[in-house]
């Protein structure tokens, strides 16, 4: 590293590990543990790394982490604010500031989601990319961890080539997708707008432009729109279709959107979302 410390990162990477249990995660316990935290493959699964990256840094030998893999261990090792901006300096990495995307997740945030039974629910940044999410919504949108963690986002997996990333394109309810295509590529337009600078969508933007010829055919209509409430369908198998309020929730201060999903209480809807809760958990 031209800048930080390898050895004191790696031994801040093991020390923070060691203090947190499966649970503090949202990971099963599981058979006793000979040591105690939690183990390198669980860290490298939750930040969406390999382990070998993961053993590499915590012996001080790794590569060179970029912003977005501090921010995913950041979250994995539920690190607090001056927490992760040590983890950033010891990385010789730059703490994302004004007029940077952050995507690094507040514990408070992640404290929510885990509190989070009985509803989908999700963290996005500026990109749209997926920060972190419960366990029913990797129910309502299929395995998520599967998905490379630099295509874990909202807008790849709607207009990408689709190689089983996700489970099923999110339509309206009479099953039409001409009008979710246009908010998301209005959200992708106001989000260029306020970080015009930002590489990371700025290539997002120009490679869906290259090979989505419907995300190219929306972004030159130049579409300007923002909803925070709304009503969209999933099809997910065992359990058939749903059609869930949206509530798009501002962090503040962040640029992130934590989005829930919910069904009105005693309708078919809120069945099947019961059902979900049963039949989908036991697949993902």
């Amino acid at each position: 590293m031209s800048r930080g410390d390898r050895s004191e990162l790696a031994a801040a990477l093991r020390q923070w590990r060691e203090r947190l249990g499966p649970a503090d995660a949202g990971l099963p316990a599981g058979p006793r543990r000979r040591t105690p935290g939690l183990r390198r493959e669980e860290v490298a699964q939750l930040a969406g790394v390999s382990i070998d990256y993961v053993v590499r840094l915590e012996q001080g030998r790794g590569p060179h982490p970029s912003s977005s893999v501090l921010g995913a261990l950041a979250r994995a090792l539920r690190l607090t604010g001056p927490e992760t901006t040590h983890l950033f300096d010891l990385a010789g990495v730059e703490t994302p500031g004004a007029g940077q995307i952050v995507d690094v997740v507040r514990p408070s945030v992640l404290r929510l989601l885990d509190r989070m039974h009985d509803l989908p629910a999700m963290l996005v940044d500026a990109r749209s990319t997926l920060l972190a999410w419960n366990p029913l919504l990797e129910a309502l949108y299929g395995d998520l961890s599967a998905i490379p963690r630099d295509r874990r986002n909202m807008l790849w997996m709607r207009f990408g080539p689709r190689g089983g990333e996700g489970r099923a394109l999110v339509v309206d309810e009479d099953g039409s997708r001409e009008r979710l295509d246009r908010l998301s590529v209005a959200q992708a337009r106001g989000a260029l707008g306020r970080f015009p600078d930002d590489p990371v969508l700025r290539g997002l933007v120009d490679e869906l432009k290259r090979t989505s010829p419907i995300f190219a055919e929306l972004w030159a209509q130049r579409p300007v729109e923002d909803r925070r409430v709304d009503r969209k369908s999933f099809e997910v198998p065992g359990v058939g279709q749903l059609t869930l309020d949206c509530e798009s929730l501002e962090v503040p201060g962040d640029d992130q959107r934590l989005v829930v999903y919910s069904a009105v209480p005693g309708s078919r809807d809120a069945e099947l979302l019961d059902l979900l809760r049963v039949v989908g958990l036991q697949t993902v």
